[in-house]
Parts: C-alpha cells; sequence; structure tokens
C-alpha cells in the first residue's frame, strides 16, 4: 500500500477511457502522473488537459516498455503501475485472423506481464510499490464472441494471483481490477442488452483506491464479485442458456457502424 500524494505512477493506456479517468483521479490525489500510450498525440492532450505527463509506448514492445518507464523513473522511483492498456475483438474465434488475435494476446496479457516484471525489481528493493493489473468480469465468466478476449483476461487475473503470492513479505503489494463492461471506445457499437455497465470514472477510483487498502482482488461492481462460482457449479448446459438470455444468441454481436472508429484506431496503432 502507498500513498497517493507527491506518488510517481505510469498509466499504460492512459490516453483515453479507463487509463484517462484514472489519470485524473489520480492527478486529483496529488500524484505525479505519466501516460504512456501508443497514440502520443491523443496522450499529451490528455496530459496537458489534466497535468500528467506524456511518453510514446508500444506496450507489446520490451524496450519501448524500458524507455517509457525510464523517462518516469529519471527524477524519482516509480511508487505504481498501472496496467490498463488493452483492446478487444469481436466475434466468432474461427471468424478472426490468427495474427490479429495474436496481437490481442500481447497487449492484454504479454505486457501486463513485461511491465509487472519491469518495475517490480526496484520495488522490491525499496521495499515499496504498488501495480494494479486491469483485468475483467471477463477473466472471471467466459462469453461467447469474445474467446480471445477472455483468454487474455483469465491470464492475467491467475498470473496477478501467482505473483501476489510470491510478493509476500515484501511490501510490494498488486491488486486485480476486474471492471464489468464500460462505456468506453472499447464498448462503442456492442450489443450489450442485459449486461450491466459502468462510467470509466467508476473503474478509475476502485483502480486508485486499491492504492491505499492493496486488496488482491476488486470486482466493479462489487455485487457481481461471486459471479465466477456460477460457471464452476452450473451445469453447462444451464450455463449455455443463461449466457444466450444475457448476451444474445448472435455471439459477439456488434453494430459495425458504431465500431467502425475504435476498430480502425486499434488496428491502426
Amino acid at each position: 500500500m502507498i500513498g497517493l500524494d507527491g506518488a510517481n505512477v505510469c498509466v499504460t493506456g492512459g490516453a483515453r477511457g479507463i487509463g484517462r479517468a484514472t489519470v485524473a483521479e489520480l492527478t486529483r490525489r496529488g500524484a505525479t502522473v505519466w501516460i504512456g500510450d501508443r497514440d502520443l498525440v491523443a496522450a499529451r492532450e490528455t496530459a496537458e488537459a489534466l497535468g500528467a505527463h506524456a511518453h510514446h509506448l508500444d506496450v507489446t514492445d520490451e524496450a519501448s516498455f524500458q524507455e517509457f518507464l525510464g523517462a518516469a523513473s529519471e527524477r524519482a522511483p516509480i511508487d505504481m503501475l498501472v496496467n490498463n492498456a488493452g483492446i478487444q475483438l469481436m466475434g466468432r474465434f474461427v471468424d478472426h485472423d490468427l495474427a490479429a488475435l495474436q496481437r490481442e494476446l500481447a497487449i492484454n496479457l504479454a505486457a501486463v506481464l513485461t511491465g509487472t516484471h519491469l518495475v517490480l525489481p526496484d520495488m522490491i528493493r525499496r521495499g515499496r510499490g504498488h501495480i494494479v493489473n486491469v483485468s475483467s468480469m471477463a477473466g472471471k465468466v467466459t462469453t461467447p464472441g469474445i474467446a480471445t478476449y477472455c483468454a487474455s483476461k483469465f491470464g492475467v487475473v491467475a498470473l496477478s494471483r501467482a505473483v501476489r503470492a510470491e510478493l509476500a513479505g515484501t511490501g510490494v503489494t498488486l491488486t486485480t481490477v476486474m471492471p464489468a463492461a464500460t462505456r468506453t471506445d472499447l464498448t462503442a457499437g456492442v450489443l450489450l442488452r442485459l449486461q450491466p455497465t459502468l462510467a470509466p470514472e467508476t473503474v478509475a477510483a476502485a483502480i486508485v483506491d486499491s492504492a491505499g487498502h492493496g486488496r488482491g482482488e476488486v470486482t466493479v461492481p462489487r455485487y457481481l464479485a461471486p459471479i465466477g462460482l456460477l460457471e464452476e457449479i452450473i451445469p453447462a448446459q444451464i450455463m449455455w442458456h443463461l449466457k444466450r438470455f444475457v448476451g444474445g444468441a448472435d455471439y459477439g454481436a456488434f453494430d459495425p457502424v458504431g465500431r467502425q472508429a475504435y476498430l480502425e484506431r486499434t488496428r491502426s496503432s
């Protein structure tokens, strides 16, 4: 656990959505915040608006990640890292280009591994630090139509649990935040039907609050915390019908027009 007033904090994917809302909340609480994002123009706009710093970051490139963290730690050590960057592909698994699915895994899971691995040695040496790995409710319950996204988010949960156990007694804490669908570009055009949705500021508050309590896993909203057990105890056929009722029969369905801008941006970034 760490205090945020004066803390040096890095946020990946901080230019938009949950990342931007997290930067806003961190600066409001007195932290010095570094935004890492592939879209440097958007990152600079966010940084200027919120009183943060912006730096180019390709989370799939270890050298780029090292450069970002190096810039952020030039004057002060990194007290907190928020691994937030992520993308979501919609549609049947078999219909996607394999390279696109591998890229989704690289951004959503491998980058979390990279960032965590890079900041931990100094945090452990100092006996102080906090990491937040942003997963999803898709890391607790599988959802047809976003198979690789689910795999990546389950992976974030598993990685975080194992590393958290290794950090016992070091003074370094690691929290996994698992939000429900959030109203950002990532869900643009998605047909959410009966699924609850959140404002990015709600998720950001949970991310930032974790610095003060250090709990291992935080579900947003909290009442969804037990839902991960459902898939373990409910017969598969019943679960299949429940998922069709909540998400619809057309797995991964979305409005192409409403999602076009997001897809173009994520393909080019």
